[in-house]
């Protein structure tokens, strides 16, 4: 996660969420916690080692399934 691209990939889905209408204060947490399963998500596929910003974002798109209709989100 200390990779180049890292932090842009936890930006895209901070400012995501805000333009889909949350408030900031609750957009960064979540999009620290979306960032961190996205995480490991991509260390659980490619290693820890391997990890880079294209597997984060590989890796988004079935954490938002998983999460779709929960209420908390």
């Amino acid at each position: 996660m200390s990779t180049g691209g890292s932090g842009d990939v936890l930006t895209g889905v901070i400012a995501g969420l805000i333009a889909q209408g949350a408030k900031p204060e609750l957009a960064a947490p979540l999009g620290v916690y979306i960032h961190g399963l996205a995480g490991d998500a991509a260390a659980d596929s490619c290693g820890r080692y391997s990890l880079m910003a294209g597997s984060l974002l590989e890796a988004l798109p079935d954490i938002f399934k998983k999460k779709e209709g929960i209420e908390s989100w």
